[in-house]
C-alpha cells in the first residue's frame, strides 16, 4: 500500500484575525472567475490533449457545477460504497518550451519589413500585423503551472461528484478520504481546489480557507503511482530517450498534409516558408487553445487555421500520444501495471471489509496525475483501440478513429471507478458490482460493452495484467539490445 492523506473538512469557528488572513488569501488565490458568456472556435474539439474539459463535454459549457446524473448510472437496489478516481490536473500554462517557440515565431512576423500596408491574397487584412501587436503575454515562469481556470475545473468537479455521489462525499467521509497526487506543483494545486470545491459544496456562500485550516492534511506525492513511466527503464530506454520511436510523428510533419498547411500560413501571414517547421505550425496553433482556455478569448491566432488544418494538427499531436503514451508500443501500457493493481487492491480491500460489516476504510480515493497517466492505463484496458496503428501515411483512413486525445484526456479528464454493494430483490444474494466512467460519462466494458459489470467478472477479465503483469519485470531492459515491439 503507499501513503496516502486522510482529511477532515471542519466548519470554520467563529471567524479570528488568523482565519480572517487566511480566508482573505483564499480569496485572492481561489475565488471564482465571473461568469460570463463562454468563447467557443470552431477549432476548439480539435486541441488534443490541450483542450478544454467543456469542449469535451459540452454541457457544462452553461452549467458547469450542476451534475449531469448519466441515465445509466446504477440505482435501484445498489449502494456505492468505495470511490476511485483518477483526475487529470486543470488548465495549465504552456511549457516553457512551448513558450520560447512561440516567441521565435513572434519575433518572425515582427520582423518582417516594415511600412507598406498589406492585405491577404483575398484582399483582407493583415493577419501577421495583427498577430505581430497581438499582446504576448507567456511568461518563462509559467512553465505548466495551473491556472486559475485550472482551480475551477477541480472545483466545480468536486461539487458535481459530490452531487452525484452524497453518500461517498458526505462530511462524515471527510477524515477518511485519500489523496494522492504527482509531485508535479499543478497536481498539488489540482488536489487542494478539489478539497476547496468540496468544502464549498457543504458550505455554500462561504469562501473555503487554505487546506491547512480545513484540518487536512496536503496530498501525498507518489510519484510511482502517478507518473509510473519517469520509473519504467524499459520505457525511457525504449521510447522516451529513442530518437526513433516517434518516427511516425516525425514523417508526418514532412507529409503532405502538414506541408500543405505550412504553405498556406506562410501565406496568411506573408513570411518566408523556410523560415517555418512543423513545430512553430503547431505552436501557433496551440496558442489558440491557450488563449481560450485560460483567458477564454478567442484570439487572432485561431484565424490562421480552418477546421480541415485543425484535424491535420489534431492527427499530429495524437500521432504522439499513439506512439509514445498509447498503443505505439507495448511498454507504454504495460508500465502502467503497477497503477492498475493498486485501484484493484483498494476495491478488493473495501469488498473484504464489507463482507466483514465493516464500515470502508476510504471511501473516496482521489489521485491526481496527467494525461500521460491515464492514456496508458487505458490503453492497458483496452479501450480506444483502432483496427489498424495510426501511421504518418493513413491519415484520411484515420478520420474516423476511436484514439482521438482530446475526447479521452482533455484538461480535468477523470476515470472513476464506483464500487456498489447489490442486493437483489428476489433472492437474498448480495453481490458487488463495478462501474467506470470516463470524464463522467458511464464508460461502458471494454470487453463486453455492459454498462455495469460484476466485480468478479471484471477481475476475471484482466487476471493477466493483475496476476502477471509486474512492473520491475515489465520495466526491466533486455539482456541483448532489440527494438520495443510494435502493435
Amino acid at each position: 500500500m503507499f501513503p496516502v492523506s486522510r482529511c477532515r473538512l471542519g466548519v470554520p469557528t467563529a471567524p479570528s484575525a488568523v482565519l480572517a488572513v487566511a480566508l482573505l488569501s483564499s480569496l485572492s488565490r481561489c475565488s471564482h472567475l465571473e461568469p460570463k458568456d463562454p468563447a467557443v472556435s470552431a477549432l476548439s474539439s480539435y486541441f488534443g490533449t490541450k483542450t478544454r474539459y467543456e469542449d469535451a463535454n459540452p454541457g457544462l459549457l452553461r452549467g458547469p457545477e450542476a451534475p449531469r446524473r448519466d441515465p445509466e448510472l446504477l440505482e435501484e437496489n445498489c449502494t456505492p460504497v468505495q470511490l476511485v478516481a483518477l483526475i487529470r490536473h486543470g488548465t495549465r500554462y504552456p511549457t516553457a518550451k512551448q513558450i520560447r517557440k512561440l516567441r521565435q515565431l513572434h519575433g518572425l512576423l515582427q520582423a518582417r519589413a516594415p511600412g507598406e500596408q498589406r492585405t491577404d491574397a483575398a484582399g483582407g487584412r493583415d493577419l501577421g500585423a495583427a498577430l505581430a501587436t497581438w499582446p504576448l503575454w507567456y511568461a518563462d515562469w509559467m512553465d505548466g503551472q495551473l491556472v486559475e481556470k485550472g482551480r475551477q475545473d477541480m472545483r466545480q468537479l468536486a461539487q458535481r461528484l459530490a452531487s452525484l455521489f452524497p453518500g461517498l462525499f458526505s462530511r462524515e467521509n471527510y477524515g477518511r478520504l485519500q489523496l494522492i497526487t504527482s509531485s508535479k506543483h499543478r497536481c498539488v494545486e489540482s488536489g487542494a481546489a478539489f478539497l476547496q470545491g468540496l468544502w464549498q459544496h457543504h458550505h455554500p456562500g462561504l469562501l473555503p480557507p487554505d487546506v491547512a485550516d480545513m484540518e487536512c492534511e496536503p496530498p501525498r506525492i507518489n510519484d510511482k503511482l502517478m507518473r509510473f513511466f519517469d520509473h519504467c527503464e524499459k520505457f525511457l530506454t525504449e521510447v522516451e530517450r529513442n530518437d526513433t520511436a516517434l518516427y511516425h510523428v516525425e514523417a508526418f510533419k514532412t507529409g503532405p498534409e502538414m506541408q500543405n498547411i505550412l504553405r498556406k500560413v506562410a501565406a496568411t501571414l506573408q513570411v518566408p516558408v523556410d523560415n517555418l517547421n512543423a513545430d512553430l505550425i503547431q505552436v501557433a496553433f496551440f496558442t489558440c487553445s491557450f488563449d481560450l482556455a485560460i483567458k477564454d478569448v478567442k484570439s487572432p491566432w485561431c484565424d490562421v487555421f480552418d477546421t480541415d488544418d485543425a484535424k491535420v494538427l489534431e492527427y499530429l499531436n495524437d500521432l504522439k500520444q499513439y506512439w509514445k503514451r498509447g498503443y505505439g508500443y507495448t511498454i507504454n501500457s504495460r508500465s502502467s501495471c503497477i497503477l492498475f493493481q493498486d485501484i484493484f487492491q483498494q476495491l478488493d480491500k473495501a469488498v473484504d471489509q464489507q463482507k466483514r460489516s465493516q464500515p470502508v476504510s476510504s471511501p473516496v480515493i482521489l489521485e491526481f496525475g496527467h494525461a500521460e497517466t491515464l492514456l496508458p492505463l487505458l490503453s492497458l484496458m483496452g479501450y480506444f483501440k483502432d483496427k489498424e496503428p495510426l501511421t504518418a501515411y493513413n491519415y484520411k483512413e484515420q478520420m474516423h478513429r476511436k484514439f482521438r486525445s482530446g475526447h479521452i484526456v482533455p484538461y480535468a479528464s477523470n476515470l472513476i471507478f464506483v464500487l456498489y454493494h447489490c442486493k437483489n430483490a428476489k433472492t437474498p444474494k448480495e453481490e458487488f458490482r463495478v462501474q467506470m466512467l470516463l470524464n463522467e460519462k458511464v464508460l461502458p466494458s471494454a470487453h463486453s460493452q455492459e454498462t455495469v459489470s460484476l466485480y468478479d467478472d471484471l477481475k476475471n477479465h484482466y487476471k493477466d495484467i493483475l496476476q502477471s503483469c509486474l512492473t520491475n519485470e515489465e520495466c526491466q531492459l533486455p539482456k541483448v539490445n532489440n527494438t520495443s515491439d510494435e502493435l
